[in-house]
């Protein structure tokens, strides 16, 4: 009988490769863990009404989405901590006045703030997003989860206004122009700890693996954390383990040297 009880895994980069299909070995690895009776979340910045069909396909049901934002364990809430009204509305203030797109996520769309715009028509086939609208004042009591496209590195400074959040640079090479937007109290290691209290089960029995800097404060709160080969390199620092790319069966080969999946 396995200690470990709970795995969590990031989407694009981790279980996601560049071309929008996941290795054979990871759904392989999911069902294995899943046999010694370890839960399977998935832990992505996504909004979750767009990775269900993936989450059908492994056979996961339970959840973190929006970077944090959003966490369901078997689609019971345990998480549900929208973004202020007037945060959203500042920070489209500020990514109107520089010429920045955002798009940002309810529980049930993604609403842009253009979407004739090449760089979020870009944005869109990139992450095969499908519940796209405008964005109005009316949903920004809503809003679990924002990105901020079009930015600069030295842009992100433009959006310092709340010490609470700051911008994690999208792990995807024809997206490093894009920030997801954080928040220190709510992120996806706030979500695991929540989850674990819920669930009793001790930070050591707990494993995730990642690849972007929006992984960093999951990679800290579980035993067992991974850095993907393919990771922003910054991240490196916050895993514990480090194993092959996204495209080398990275899951599976993390979970074998942890001895829970067979060579």
């Amino acid at each position: 009988m396995s200690t470990y009880q709970v795995l969590f895994l990031d989407i694009d980069g981790t279980i996601l490769k560049p071309d929008h299909t996941y290795d054979p070995s990871t759904k392989a690895a999911i069902q294995q863990v899943q046999k010694k009776g370890l839960e399977v979340f998935l832990a992505t910045g996504r909004p979750l009404h767009e990775i269900r069909d993936l989450a059908k396909e492994l056979n996961v049901h339970s959840f973190i989405g929006y970077n944090g934002a959003l966490a369901l364990y078997k689609e019971e809430p345990v998480v549900d901590e929208p973004m202020k009204s007037e945060t959203v509305l500042k920070f489209l203030e500020i990514a109107k006045e520089n010429q920045h797109e955002m798009v940002l996520y309810t529980s049930e769309k993604n609403y842009f703030t253009r979407l004739n715009s090449p760089v979020v028509q870009h944005f869109i086939e990139m992450f095969q997003l499908k519940q796209n609208e405008l964005f109005t004042e009316e949903v920004a009591d809503q809003i679990l989860g924002a990105t901020l496209i079009n930015l600069k590195p030295e842009d992100q400074k433009l959006y310092h206004f709340d010490s609470t959040y700051h911008l994690s640079q999208v792990n995807v090479e024809a997206l490093l122009h894009c920030y997801d937007v954080i928040r220190d109290r709510v992120n996806k290691g706030g979500a695991i700890n929540k989850i674990l209290e819920v669930l009793q089960i001790p930070k050591d029995n707990a494993i995730a693996f990642g690849d972007g800097m929006n992984d960093k404060e999951m990679l800290q709160t579980v035993g067992e954390g991974f850095a993907m080969g393919n990771a922003h390199p910054d991240l490196y620092q916050y895993a514990k383990h480090r194993t092959t790319s996204v495209t080398e069966s990275g899951i599976s080969n993390g979970l074998k040297s942890l001895n829970l999946i067979e060579e």
